[in-house]
């Protein structure tokens, strides 16, 4: 019991993924991608620069083209983005599985970009008595254009607070044995309903500039870490191969790139290919659309037939076995 309020004490579960636009029209994507690509975590070049070059070609042409490309993979039935939808959806099973355990626990969700906005959320479990709250960025590999990135937002909105809850935050878990676990049995079950057999399945992470790692960013050795712990857990083997994606700009990012690897692949006469994005706890933009459609077309282009993107944990029953583990461990000496 809260002694200052007279109320029950409870526990806030506050998952957190990367942001969504509010609409694909280009108002909505601009504000969208300006919050994103302002982001010092996101972008570490010199913040003059990058001021005129953001307001200059890039919020004038891009959001355009982002809209096109979210257009094709929008949940119109309810006018949001699929990251949107599962991201909601994680958050009411997991407050579901809890409820059973009849802990006094609220779940609840935010965006680091868009909305509902991490401040938003937060003082709204703070608003129903949650004095511990747990932040789960939803990133099993951390960097510091990621987590680090919640991390920041999450303290700059306990600034404004002058009773503060007290704060865990979700460690990376690139190896976890629920969360290799649950991809493998996943990717194993996906292949298995398939109308081929893929030669290979491209296990495909989310790129990071060189410089990032050069300066200490953990990334790519996470990312190798679940690669490695998926290669033995699906029986894959060679058949499993590491690439990163969604590169932008000239500088040098992390390699093997996803497009140069499925090209090559192709062109040395590979006829059925899978792709899979471990690092993604859900499905957006970046799968459904980039790998899903610009990489399938990359892959036929050059001489494959066969391409399948497989599906992110989302909420399934294995995705959802693994966020409440997560939870679990981390929540413990706060509940039961």
């Amino acid at each position: 019991m809260n002694e200052v309020t007279n109320r029950p004490e409870k526990t806030g579960i506050l998952l957190i993924n990367l942001g969504t636009p509010d609409g694909t029209d280009y108002w909505s994507m601009r504000r969208y991608l300006k919050e994103f690509l302002s982001d010092r975590r996101v972008i570490e070049v010199n913040p003059v620069l990058w001021w005129f070059i953001l307001n200059g070609p890039i919020l004038t042409t891009r959001p355009g083209r982002s809209g096109k490309a979210y257009e094709k993979i929008w949940n119109h039935e309810l006018d949001e983005s699929p990251l949107r939808t599962i991201t909601r959806s994680q958050a009411e099973k997991l407050d579901k599985r809890f409820s059973r355990k009849n802990e006094p626990l609220i779940v609840d969700w935010a965006m680091r970009y868009g909305n509902p906005s991490i401040a938003s959320r937060l003082k709204a479990l703070h608003a129903q008595s949650c004095t511990r709250i747990l932040i789960y960025p939803l990133y099993p590999q951390y960097s510091a254009a990621t987590t680090a990135s919640v991390n920041d937002k999450v303290f700059d909105a306990l600034k404004e607070m002058r009773w503060q809850p007290a704060i865990r935050i979700v460690p990376a878990y690139p190896d976890d044995q629920a969360y290799i676990g649950a991809l493998a049995k996943s990717i194993q079950s996906s292949i298995a309903a398939l109308a081929f057999e893929p030669e290979i399945v491209i296990a495909s992470f989310h790129g990071l500039p060189v410089s990032y790692v050069e300066k200490g960013d953990p990334y790519k050795r996470h990312c190798e870490a679940t690669f490695d712990a998926l290669q033995q857990a699906t029986g894959l083997g060679g058949r499993l191969r590491l690439a990163f994606q969604s590169r932008i700009g000239k500088q040098e990012w992390v390699q093997p790139y996803t497009d140069e690897t499925i090209q090559k692949l192709a062109k040395e006469g590979v006829k059925n290919m899978a792709i899979v994005a471990p690092g993604f706890v859900s499905d957006c933009l970046e799968t459904l659309e980039e790998l899903a459609i610009q990489n399938a077309e990359i892959f036929k282009s050059h001489g494959g037939q066969n391409f399948a993107a497989l599906p992110c944990l989302n909420d399934s029953e294995e995705g959802m076995a693994v966020i409440s583990h997560i939870a679990d461990q981390e929540l413990a000496g706060w509940i039961r």
